[in-house]
């Protein structure tokens, strides 16, 4: 291994002091001896070349021929390759953030809303153009009824209507919904958000219901948990800490099994509040995390005033509920994907928590395979039926060359995903020690922006 980890860093451009332009798009790079995880089925293709020219994958198998000026990364038969990750359910809008996410092995993410508009207008076209480090961002604008929230507040049919050329204008991919809206803007944002090319996803609105938001063909439930909230309480009913009957379960998975439906399995999300709540000292454990290190002061700062501590719910009997619906769903098929709510809900480090995410689902009892689902060719799936403008999520032909270099097979062993030899986003190369750069860079700017950290 030390030979491989050696033989990285001598081909990976990482000279320049400047972190953000150390690796730059090789015209042709070729993966050589590495034994493929494809995601495209539960299987293994072993001793392969994956030749990439550009952003894409353009040829996989055992006797590639490789051009003589491509950028050779030999795995010496030891390293295995698979698809770059993905995080659903994200609230980061640094570059700092982005930065450590790449780091993370994270090449894909999904931002549910909130974000300033210098983010989406500026940090994100250049990350996704490969100018800055970082996972591919897509985006979305929240929108919600009232002020209780932090939402674009829509009261009208016609505000719904203004609302969809505006998202439209600034670039956004989806329209994120929240709790508060009302039926008629609603339906108003479910028949024109799609018209436009901006897909419905989001939480369960509580006048409208999940099994109507589905129907009307709301695309991703943002919150495994949602159901709680939008389909198992009747409408008027207080949520209590009781979890619902099991043979509720069987419901939930018939209403998520319906065509065009994707749910967020953000285990670690409701983990991290269950665990939380009555304990300040479960907080602090976060942030006593090396990991926490990587984190701005003003997350930190947010982690240490959120108001999870002082709720008196007792949500650990839910997330066992949560837990068993999960895998069920996993095993009816239905299209999970790993989200995380990171930096939002305190626990949830933006890249270390989509790991932390993939351990949940395992725990769970789902297959390493179902898990590593989640976080690779569902969300690619989801994003192509419906977007319709990139593949990614597998190792294939044609796909966006968002890959993962790791020492062990992520089938045999998940954690083996927290420590990549090196990371690909869209077919740029950076190897560990890169990687290990883009953080120590991260943590050096968080040290000097704040005296004593």
């Amino acid at each position: 291994m030390l030979r491989f980890t050696a033989f990285l860093s001598t081909v990976v451009l990482c000279a320049s002091t400047n972190v953000y332009a150390d690796a730059q798009p090789a015209k042709t790079t070729a993966f050589v001896h590495v034994n493929v995880v494809p995601m495209d089925r539960e299987r293994v293709l072993r001793d392969q070349t994956v030749l990439v020219q550009g952003d894409r994958i353009v040829a996989i198998g055992p006797n590639v021929e490789v051009p003589a000026a491509a950028q050779r990364i030999d795995g010496h038969g030891t390293a295995w390759l698979s698809p770059g990750l993905a995080d659903m359910h994200t609230h980061s809008q640094t570059k700092n953030d982005l930065a450590v996410y790449l780091a993370n092995g994270v090449t894909t993410v999904l931002n549910m809303g909130d974000s300033r508009a210098g983010f989406v207008d500026k940090v994100v076209p250049a990350v996704n153009r490969g100018e800055v480090p970082g996972p591919h961002v897509y985006t979305s604008f929240l929108v919600d009824g009232n002020t209780e929230y932090n939402g674009f507040v829509l009261r009208t049919p016609d505000d719904a209507r203004a609302f969809v050329r505006l998202a439209k204008t600034n670039g956004y991919d989806f329209i994120k919904v929240y709790v508060g809206l009302t039926p008629e803007v609603y339906s108003t944002l479910a028949q024109e958000g799609p018209r436009a090319g901006l897909p419905l996803i989001g939480h369960g609105v509580y006048a409208v219901r999940l099994d109507s938001q589905i129907a009307q063909g709301q695309a991703l439930i943002a919150h495994a948990e949602e159901f709680f909230y939008s389909f198992f309480t009747p409408p008027g009913v207080e949520e209590s800490d009781t979890p619902p009957d099991v043979k509720r379960i069987a419901d939930a998975v018939a209403l998520a099994k319906r065509p065009g439906a994707t749910v967020t399995a953000d285990l670690v999300t409701y983990a991290a509040i269950a665990h939380q709540i009555g304990h300040p000292e479960v907080v602090a454990g976060f942030l006593a995390r090396p990991e926490s290190y990587f984190m701005s002061p003003n997350d930190r700062l947010q982690w240490q005033t959120s108001g999870y501590v002082n709720k008196t719910a007792r949500l650990e009997a839910k997330l066992e509920f949560l837990r068993c619906m999960v895998k069920a769903m996993a095993d009816a098929g239905v299209e999970l994907v790993a989200g995380t709510d990171a930096p939002a809900v305190p626990g949830t480090l933006p890249g270390f928590s989509l790991h932390d995410d993939l351990a949940e689902l395992e725990a769970s009892g789902l297959s390493r395979y179902q898990v590593l689902t989640t976080a690779t060719r569902a969300p690619g799936a989801f994003i192509e039926r419906t977007k319709h403008n990139d593949r990614f999520g597998l190792v294939a032909t044609g796909y966006r060359a968002d890959l993962v270099l790791s020492s062990a097979n992520p089938l045999d062993s998940l954690a083996t995903l927290r420590k990549p030899l090196g990371v690909m986003a869209a077919g740029q190369w950076r190897d560990a020690a890169a990687l290990d750069a883009l953080k120590d860079h991260v943590r050096a700017s968080y040290r000097q922006a704040s005296v004593g950290y």
